[in-house]
């Protein structure tokens, strides 16, 4: 059996000790953090919580669709315009908004993960994990409309054309990728990557 003797340190648990510690102060444990087990050793890098995969509801879904929406629309816009403006072909200008969409649509979670205090190699693996499945669908859906809908690929910026297919692209892009971020986020990946630093 091992001693305990006056002056040195005690053996107690590490959750009796936090608990004494915390009446000691005067605190009572209802008012207490809760601690669980003993802290990991502080390495300088964000810890990353522990998220378990569980049943997800919708309004998460379509919080993490409208987030890639956004993403995807501001990219999707700036490369049409820039393409139209610029006079290019369909085809360049169709490119240069799919990866238009993927920068701005990463952009924004990365700025959402920064802001939580992690570094930009480890939020830009966060923003891969969680935006990539979700964007790549969003990008087929939007533009397999615009390219199936007649004369939409043609129409100029000035044209109603425009705006209402890439509105009705958007709008339909949304309602097929919630139901797949619905997925994701039940099985821990996708946004629920990103929740964990939220």
């Amino acid at each position: 059996m091992r001693r305990t003797w006056p002056g040195s340190r005690s053996c107690a648990r590490p959750e009796t000790a936090g608990r004494d510690r915390y009446l000691a102060l005067g605190v009572s444990m209802e008012q207490a953090p809760h601690e669980h087990g003993t802290a990991a050793p502080d390495t300088g890098a964000a810890a990353v919580p522990h998220a378990a995969a569980g049943p997800a509801g919708w309004a998460p879904a379509a919080r993490a669709t409208l987030h890639c929406l956004t993403g995807c629309a501001i990219g999707e816009i700036l490369g049409m315009v820039i393409g139209t403006a610029l006079a290019w072909h369909n085809v360049p200008t169709m490119i240069l908004a799919i990866v238009l969409a993927f920068v701005f649509g990463y952009a924004l979670t990365v700025r959402g993960v920064l802001a939580a205090g992690v570094g930009l190699r480890a939020a830009l693996r966060v923003a891969l994990a969680a935006d990539t499945l979700s964007i790549a669908v969003m990008e087929l859906i939007d533009n397999g409309l615009i390219v199936l809908w007649p004369s939409a690929m043609d129409a100029q910026l000035s044209d109603a054309l425009f705006w209402g297919t890439l509105a009705a692209s958007l709008v339909l892009a949304f309602v097929v990728t919630t139901p797949v971020n619905k997925w994701m986020i039940g099985r821990g990946k996708g946004h629920a990557v990103v929740h964990r630093y939220h």
